[in-house]
């Protein structure tokens, strides 16, 4: 009868359940995190570019 018994504190454990959803929540982050990084990279590219475009100028110039 220990197996039902154990079977049964297994189920009503619920640490076992907050760390799942610890774990959905850091998931969730990471791809948010993705996913603005992903939205950023064309507007970081194009900022670079401009300002290497001035410094190139700038530098040319002296």
């Amino acid at each position: 009868m220990q197996v039902p018994r154990r079977l049964l504190k297994l189920l009503t454990d619920e640490r076992a359940a907050t760390a799942i959803e610890y774990g959905l929540i850091a998931a969730l982050i990471g791809i948010a995190i993705v996913g603005s990084l992903d939205a950023l990279n064309g507007g970081i590219t194009d900022m670079y570019g401009k300002v290497e475009t001035a410094a190139s100028e700038n530098l040319g110039n002296h």
